[in-house]
């Protein structure tokens, strides 16, 4: 519904919701990926996630009655966000939401990274998402891609290289239409 020039931030499971979500939408005019899926077309998490070294994510992940998944709270500080205070990382886990554990076959309708600029933030020290497996999707987007020294959520113990990213793709995309208008 947006109709002025948008930039969509995706982070983890949040860039598979971008990719197929921004497809089609003009007002759409960059994706910027934080340690997230960037999908293809026909693929899943599950698929992307086997095709590499394992993380530490799937032995960490706990089911409930309802098919929900969390991260095992004594495993959240070292497998989710090392790089955060022990205080943190303990309020972030009791706060967890789950996820539904279907989303990990879902496969991907579309892929809007096809058409749309793309960033890509590989978080190198992610024991969710593979680091390899971040740069591979960074690769195959043809991302414009830097590297940071960090856990799955750069966004909270380095807000600052995340902000300069999401504010690199703003200054690439919608100002650099505005200039040209």
């Amino acid at each position: 519904s947006q109709k002025r020039p948008v930039v969509l931030v995706g982070h983890s499971y949040g860039g598979a919701v971008i990719t197929a979500a921004a497809a089609g939408m003009p007002q759409v005019k960059a994706l910027v990926y934080l340690a997230a899926f960037a999908l293809e077309v026909g693929d899943s998490l599950n698929k992307l996630l086997g095709s590499m070294a394992p993380s530490e994510i799937g032995p960490a992940l706990v089911p409930d009655a309802g098919g929900f998944l969390s991260i095992a709270r004594e495993k959240f500080h070292s497998v989710f966000c090392k790089d955060l205070p022990a205080d943190e990382a303990h309020i972030m886990a009791v706060t967890q939401k789950p996820i539904a554990a279907p989303i990990f076959d879902a496969k991907c309708p579309a892929a809007a990274w096809k058409s749309i600029p793309s960033w890509f933030l590989v978080s190198a020290e992610d024991r969710v998402i593979n680091p390899d497996l971040e740069r591979f999707m960074a690769k195959r987007i043809n991302a414009t891609t830097s590297e940071i020294k960090s856990s799955h959520v750069a966004f909270l113990s380095q807000p600052k290289a995340v902000t300069e990213v999401i504010e690199e793709a703003v200054r690439a995309t919608i100002l650099k239409q505005k200039a040209v208008a």
